[in-house]
């Protein structure tokens, strides 16, 4: 991903009110980010926890942010596994998260939403790229990390789509 400006974040948003992008908080750190290795740049709003954000690059250049809201948890134990349905990496104790976002258009003013199984903290990026390990460890694959990309980048691609169309 190319590096982004924190007015490019705030243009981006396709799923909530120029007011919303406006006010919501945008990582502080955005010049010291990964930007080689991220297909996306996911955060959680510190302020509001139950907040997170994506924000990717589409096949044509632009750029397209998207607003979640995590659902309300129930507890999970030790042994629970769950997995991204982004990079599809495997974690425990609730390392994934139910992540909905509002629909774009007329379905989204009517309440519609897409709702997806994403790592918690949004760093799916790292994790296909073994940047960052998970709690219990990975699964064994038998795909390169270069098809692990694509195959992130495709569910991407989907998930945004399923939002905006």
């Amino acid at each position: 991903m190319r590096p982004i400006t924190e007015s490019d974040i705030r243009r981006s948003f396709a799923n909530c009110s120029k007011g919303e992008a406006q006010r919501l908080g945008v990582p502080k750190d955005l010049e010291d980010q990964p930007w080689d290795d991220l297909d996306f740049l996911g955060w959680r709003d510190p302020g509001a926890p139950e907040r997170g954000y994506l924000v990717a690059e589409r096949d044509d250049g632009g750029l397209v942010g998207i607003a979640l809201r995590a659902a309300p948890g129930a507890s999970r134990g030790f042994t629970s596994r769950s997995m991204c349905s982004l990079c599809l990496t495997t974690r425990t104790n609730g390392g994934v998260a139910l992540m909905t976002a509002r629909r774009t258009g007329e379905a989204g003013r009517q309440g519609n939403t897409v709702g997806q199984y994403l790592c918690a903290d949004l760093a799916c990026s790292l994790h296909t790229r073994g940047k960052k390990q998970t709690a219990g460890g990975d699964l064994d694959e038998t795909l390169s990390v270069d098809e692990k990309i694509a195959r992130t980048r495709a569910n991407l691609a989907a998930f945004i789509d399923k939002v905006i169309k």
